[in-house]
């Protein structure tokens, strides 16, 4: 019989298709709990950043909690509009002209990455406004620090396009613009915002009295168990004291942190100088960021190499030869069928994930105590076929 490695998951996972992602939404709620606190005792509006979790099915349950939703394009900005109805702030690197009406039906905030860009489109907003749209409009400037160690997450690197630095800043054109924009960190501490907020203020500070707000961006992992939310706290309250601003925080990792699993079937196991084993499960297709982080994910009763007597390395069905999850150590064999669940898996999975050779993309569950287990999406041929023509 196949065994499922559930080591005190609150549903069963042999009742699920495989592979499939289950988003818990009691330990959603538990992250919503930690970010509304925030809000209340700051006057911080917090947005769910929907590159990082953009799971509709539950934006009732987030928007409850959280201010609106953050995009970077035309079709998350409408679907944080349709399924969460709402703020809705919209940032992108540059925006596609034939796209931009239709964009400001949805948004409330419009943040631009240029003057060129803020010169091109203002006039549309400002139509916008003149026939009954509240528009607010910002600007992304790069904060001249981070501290990301990874360089493809970091927006300050080097020749950055992501943001106006201070040597291209033209406070002359100034003029309709509401707020200012940073983006700087990536799974990082309040401490790391600190210093980040800093600089920001040290090379823009001067203009903050004539914003009506500041967006502090995203990269916060405000839920995270060691996170310093007092000093989280400290940084935003100074900037709403010291300049009559209304603050933003925009995370997207920190609303999903910890609240999903992503179940996989074994498929085959094989020998090639240490146990393999395939699953239906693929790093490439279904989690991404195993490959581009790179990270190593938890899986429910296994361990590193050395902690468990039987050690196999973890791959996909794919035929790219760096489909590997990586190696782990279990208390027993693994067999053809046996159940493996992967840890956090609410955040950049569903968003990033792929039908690259054809594999089918996972099932999507829910799970809470009130409501049980349910599945609420499976895929097939169909989505595969019809992203192709």
């Amino acid at each position: 019989m196949a065994r499922a490695f559930r080591f005190g998951l609150p549903f069963d996972a042999d009742a699920l298709p495989t592979p499939c992602y289950v988003i818990d939404e009691d330990l959603l709620a538990r992250n919503l709990a930690v970010l509304g606190g925030v809000q209340e005792r700051t006057g911080a509006r917090i947005l769910l950043a929907l590159k990082g979790y953009s799971a509709f099915p539950t934006f009732a349950q987030v928007g409850r909690t959280l201010a609106g939703v953050t995009a970077s394009s035309l079709h998350e900005a409408r679907l944080g509009r349709e399924e969460m109805g709402r703020e809705v702030h919209v940032y992108a690197p540059a925006y596609v002209d034939e796209d931009f009406d239709e964009l400001l039906s949805y948004a409330d905030h419009v943040v631009f990455n240029s003057f060129s860009q803020r010169d091109r489109f203002l006039p549309r907003i400002e139509a916008a406004r003149a026939a009954g749209r509240r528009i607010e409009v910002g600007l992304r400037v790069n904060p001249g620090y981070s501290e990301v160690a990874t360089p493809l997450y970091d927006p300050c690197a080097p020749n950055s396009r992501l943001g106006i630095p201070r040597a291209s800043f033209e406070p002359g054109r100034l003029g309709g613009v509401d707020g200012l924009h940073f983006h700087a960190m990536c799974e990082q501490g309040s401490d790391t915002l600190e210093r980040v907020a800093a600089s920001f203020e040290r090379l823009y500070g001067e203009f903050f009295r004539g914003m009506e707000w500041l967006n502090l961006g995203g990269g916060h992992h405000v839920t995270r168990a060691d996170y310093d939310v007092p000093r989280l706290e400290r940084v935003v309250k100074g900037l709403q004291d010291r300049y009559g601003v209304q603050v933003y925080l925009e995370p997207g990792e920190a609303i999903a942190l910890n609240a999903g699993y992503l179940v996989a079937r074994v498929l085959d196991t094989m020998r090639n100088g240490m146990d393999l084993a395939i699953l239906d499960a693929s790093a490439a297709c279904h989690m991404p960021d195993v490959l581009e982080m790179p990270y190593r994910p938890g899986i429910l009763g296994a361990g590193a190499p050395g902690e468990k007597p039987h050690v196999f390395r973890l791959g996909g069905p794919t035929c790219l030869a760096g489909d590997v999850v990586g190696d782990y150590a279990f208390d027993a064999p693994l067999a053809v069928g046996d159940r493996l669940v992967f840890t956090d898996m609410a955040h950049y999975t569903m968003v990033k994930n792929n039908t690259f050779n054809g594999v089918n993309l996972p099932s999507i569950a829910l799970w809470s105590a009130e409501k049980g287990l349910r599945v609420v999406r499976r895929f097939g041929y169909e989505d595969y076929r019809t992203r192709l023509g």
